[in-house]
């Protein structure tokens, strides 16, 4: 594991001139910033040692202190091809993270688990793993050892799996923030725990809130784009659904032909009444938004590209947005940040029917919104970045009385 990540770190030549995707563009909303701290990745092995337990590798992005002159890293990597003859469908994208940088002392700092999606890699969501670590976050992201997406007799192998993979990463973590002698001692809150899965990612991390898998301290859910709601696998019960109460934040595009929207994963968030929840739609995207940006070697077949990028929508936009909510909704959940609410409980649900009338407000053309009557673009967004999106927020629906 770790000659594989130093073979992919340092390329510091014009290869790799691309901006990282954990860094926002010029258009993006005020939370998709970078955070203040520097960036530090390490890679740790995990010993399974119960039935429900098998070894697994792990990065781990941490806040760190700068240090001038740091090489970062590039992360890469080689997904499962369309046909087993085919080149897999490779990446390289650049990164922030300064490989085994010394540990900010402003811990400890709570914890998230980072699922990536079927057959898939931590490092193609480094954009989201880099960015929360800037803002003082401990990311575990998983590598999940699933069976190739291609393979339909094994896809039971990684329904199996993933809520219990992420479950044991989360569990271990909490275990070495306990232990004096790890490098994790003081970093991690044990007790301030959230998970975020991507795809069958997303899977793993509703079925964990709904009780398939235990993970103490959990204060949250981001699922995005998460399998499983589908009518025609019947996945979890009405009752199980209905039994979360950890708030969640759901993400999807309306022309996910993988999950499903309307019976995917919209089915999913209606079912889960009980929990304080939220749904950001992506207008007219398809599947890939929780995927890293392409580069220049995936675009050599269709299907490689299709992992990553999506017909309609910019994925430097598709990260802003995610980064954005995720970041609020964390900073609400985990930290307890009552202000982040402002960017969450929106006026106007749809994008495309908010208003920044003319002469209020900043007039400059980046202006950010204050999302603040009479202008309904959403809190920290400028003027035209709500534009294809939806966001639904829903509160616990009361519970019958006892009998």
């Amino acid at each position: 594991m770790r000659a594989l990540l130093l073979a992919l770190i340092l390329l510091s030549g014009p290869a790799v001139a691309q901006v990282p995707a954990s860094v926002a563009r010029i258009d993006a909303p005020e939370l998709a910033r970078l955070g203040p701290d520097a960036v530090g990745i390490r890679a740790l092995h995990l010993v399974g040692h119960k039935a429900d337990e098998r070894d697994l590798d792990v990065e781990v992005w941490y806040p760190t202190t700068t240090t001038p002159g740091a090489e970062t890293v590039v992360y890469s990597g080689a997904l499962t091809p369309e046909h087993a003859t085919d080149e897999p469908a490779r990446f390289s994208n650049p990164g922030i993270a300064v490989l085994d940088a010394k540990p900010a002392t402003g811990g400890p700092y709570p914890l998230v688990v980072l699922s990536h999606g079927h057959s898939g890699t931590p490092q193609a969501m480094a954009w989201l793993g880099e960015n929360l670590a800037s803002k003082g976050y401990i990311v575990v992201g998983p590598y999940h050892r699933d069976p190739p997406i291609t393979d339909a007799a094994q896809f039971a192998i990684a329904v199996k799996w993933r809520p219990l993979d992420q479950a044991f990463a989360a569990r271990s973590v909490q275990t070495l923030a306990r232990d004096k002698a790890s490098w994790l001692a003081g970093l991690v809150d044990p007790g301030r725990v959230a998970l975020i899965g991507y795809s069958m990612g997303g899977y793993g991390a509703v079925s964990i809130a709904a009780g398939r898998a235990k993970v103490e301290g959990l204060k949250a859910v981001v699922a995005l784009s998460p399998w499983g709601g589908q009518a025609r696998y019947s996945v979890w019960s009405k009752p199980e659904l209905a039994a979360i109460t950890t708030p969640m934040l759901m993400i999807v595009g309306d022309r996910d032909d993988v999950v499903g929207y309307a019976d995917g994963v919209r089915s999913i968030y209606e079912s889960t009444i009980h929990a304080p929840r939220y749904l950001l739609v992506f207008e007219n995207a398809g599947h890939s938004i929780g995927m890293g940006p392409a580069s220049a070697e995936t675009y050599k077949t269709l299907w490689g590209l299709d992992y990553f990028e999506d017909p309609v929508w910019r994925k430097d936009r598709v990260i802003a947005v995610n980064l954005q909510m995720i970041t609020a909704f964390l900073d609400l959940t985990l930290k307890g940040d009552a202000s982040r609410a402002a960017y969450l409980d929106v006026a106007v649900s749809k994008g495309n029917d908010t208003v920044w009338p003319d002469g209020v407000g900043s007039q400059a053309y980046g202006a950010i919104s204050t999302g603040t009557p009479p202008i309904t673009v959403w809190k920290g967004f400028p003027r035209r970045g709500v534009t294809g999106l939806e966001l639904r927020h829903d509160l616990p629906a009361a519970r019958d009385p006892a009998p």
